[in-house]
């Protein structure tokens, strides 16, 4: 109780200033008021929307700050550039699967560990492991993307399952303009570690295609870490006439990874090999006054797990194998039925199967699960704006689970655009997690009985540009509260997953943007959370800043982030503080040729995410970017 007052109060304080503005919907100010153009954004509505008109609150990496970081994996880049979003890490590349893995994904201390609070989704379909129902963070890969949109607060009505934080969309590549474009890179650094990257580019007429290949690996700055990775990609579309665009891909990942463990507990062959594919196939209309698309998608998975021995142990007999596989189908369709109106309607449909094995070295086999479920939902939302400058958007879904029953989501906000550039926006939001079939099924702490995961998010924000839109703010206060959260707790002296946990956090997330002039700018956010039940991997603290500088031929960034308050352990409670200093330079040689370098944890700081785990001190990458 005391928490939710707290969080009034603070947004009493924060729309004062900015409700003192005596702002009326007939204020002829705004009505002839013309709007700069703002970013255009999809996962908060399935379609195109200025993010003005929405009344969530959506951060956005685009393709050219992709390209910059020169990395292949889109991770890092979200955990500096998204305020509210953490991500785990345990060496110089590759965050690995199964025990002593980092790639757990939290927003706003939401998230689980694994990760199966926070939904991933490529082109808006999801992407996790159906038996364990959690994401795979080696996957999502930076070749493969145009862009990368993170909603901040439940997504579930559009959603549904495992959006109960947010969602993290991937939006692949596109080729706008005729013709061919060819990109490789080639980069080598500290620890032995490599990363190479291929991308054809095509488009010609109404077909466009792209086809992406890379290679990655590192020794790992600790003995037997060390980390190998393959991807590729490909994807084509066709424009069968000025409504109608037909588009395919196929995704491939396999990588090799190696856990040392604690530096405590040093564990010797735990390796992990993970092969992961994912197709679909999706039918777009373009239309005046409607649109919408169907898609079908298919993921799937295999893993091979040796868990180690530790010392004076023997090594182990037997492997951990896995397989499991997703496919399903996403509609929707979008309708302006007058002026100012929006009214989407929705239809999912997914199945998720998947089994688990001991295969011992003398051909026994020993079944662990061999699970299914259906999951089927729909949702409608509705979305009104009023003279260009009120919007009301409010949503539900209903979702039925093969196991775990049915589910009614509701949302609903609002959005005021204010003078002098500016919006005000507040929203009221469920999102939900059903059970996965390793929490219903698998191992000792298995509960057939138990109940989906559920949160309410009560958030307010308020952004503004000014100078010309040369200086951009926003701030945004939240409040989360959720029950019936999946724990592990012992019962009658054994282990059982139970609903038996909650959720009370609020917090602030702020973002700033500055344009000097022509060469440099400033970016940067901070972010604060409160949590009455503290978790792991969700920081009190978390602040970046970058500076960036492009001229003629030289582009220069640097970028500095502290984290304070982390809890690495719960019980017993340990807590890091650390400030990390990255730089990132390149030259453009000429139309071919641009020669790059990287530098993170310059301040060679000591510190971890993953306890037991040492972060490398700094490392340094170099290498060269080619189009022909």
């Amino acid at each position: 109780m005391k928490d939710k007052a707290l969080f009034l109060l603070l947004c009493c304080c924060f729309a004062l200033p900015v409700m003192s503005k005596n702002v009326v919907a007939n204020d002829s100010s705004i009505i002839k008021r013309v709007h700069p153009l703002d970013e255009v954004v999809v996962t908060g509505t399935r379609m195109e929307a200025d993010i003005r008109y929405l009344p969530l609150n959506v951060s956005v990496v685009n393709r050219q700050q992709i390209e910059n970081r020169y990395e292949p994996s889109l991770l890092p880049l979200l955990n500096e550039q998204v305020p509210g979003l953490f991500v785990t890490s345990r060496g110089v590349m590759g965050y690995g699967l199964s025990t002593g893995a980092s790639g757990t994904m939290r927003i706003r201390g939401v998230g689980g560990s694994p990760t199966t609070e926070l939904l991933v989704l490529i082109d808006g379909h999801p992407q996790y492991m159906g038996l364990m129902g959690h994401s795979l963070a080696d996957v999502y890969q930076s070749m493969l993307a145009e862009k990368v949109e993170v909603v901040r607060g439940p997504a579930s009505v559009l959603y549904g399952s495992n959006a109960m934080a947010g969602v993290i969309n991937i939006i692949t590549r596109k080729q706008p303009l005729d013709g061919i474009q060819n990109n490789a890179r080639l980069s080598y650094g500290s620890y032995n570690t490599l990363m190479s990257e291929y991308t054809n580019v095509v488009r010609s007429g109404k077909f466009s295609s792209i086809v992406a290949v890379s290679y990655n690996r590192t020794d790992g700055h600790r003995d037997h870490m060390d980390f190998n990775q393959y991807n590729g990609y490909a994807k084509a579309g066709y424009e069968l006439n000025k409504f109608w665009t037909l588009t395919g891909d196929v995704n491939m990942n396999h990588f090799n990874a190696s856990n040392p463990g604690t530096t405590a507990s040093p564990i010797f062959d735990n390796d992990s090999h993970i092969t992961r594919g994912m197709t679909s196939v999706t039918l777009d209309n373009y239309y005046e006054r409607t649109s919408g698309a169907f898609t079908f998608f298919y993921n799937w998975g295999r893993h091979r797990i040796n868990d180690g021995y530790g010392i004076g142990n023997t090594p182990l007999d037997y492997r951990f194998h896995s397989k499991d596989e997703m496919l399903g189908v996403n509609w929707y369709q979008t309708a302006s039925i007058f002026t100012g109106n929006r009214l989407t309607l929705g239809f999912d449909y997914q199945h998720i199967d998947g089994s688990a094995w001991n295969l011992f070295q003398n051909g026994n086999k020993t079944s662990i699960a061999d699970k299914r479920a259906d999951e089927i939902a729909g949702y409608v939302d509705i979305r009104q704006t009023l003279m260009s400058v009120l919007t009301f958007d409010a949503g539900i879904r209903v979702d039925h689970h093969s196991h775990s029953g049915t589910e009614w989501i509701p949302q609903a906000g609002l959005s005021l655009v204010l003078p002098h550039n500016a919006e005000l926006k507040a929203m009221v939001s469920k999102g939900f997690r059903y059970p996965t079939l390793r929490e219903l099924y698998m191992f000792r702490p298995q509960n057939p009985d138990l109940l989906p995961e559920r949160m309410v998010n009560y958030e307010l924000s308020f952004t503004q540009k000014l100078l010309e839109n040369r200086l951009s703010y926003g701030a945004n206060l939240f409040y989360l509260d959720g029950n019936h959260v999946i724990e592990t707790v012992m019962t009658n002296g054994k282990p059982l997953n139970v609903n038996s946990g909650i959720i009370k956090n609020w917090g602030i997330e702020t973002t700033y943007a500055y344009r000097l002039n022509s060469m440099f700018n400033i970016t940067g956010n901070y972010s604060f959370l409160h949590m009455k039940n503290p978790v792991t991997a969700a920081p009190k603290h978390k602040f970046y800043m970058e500076v960036n500088y492009t001229g003629h031929k030289w582009k220069v960034s640097s970028g500095l982030q502290w984290i304070g308050g982390l809890y690495t352990s719960v019980s017993p409670e340990n807590k890091e503080n650390f400030v990390l200093w990255n730089a990132r330079v390149s030259y453009h040689l000429n139309k071919w040729f641009d020669l790059f370098a990287n530098g993170e944890n310059l301040l060679a700081q000591h510190y971890e995410i993953n306890i037991g785990y040492p972060m490398p001190r700094a490392t340094v990458m170099g290498g060269i970017s080619i189009r022909f």
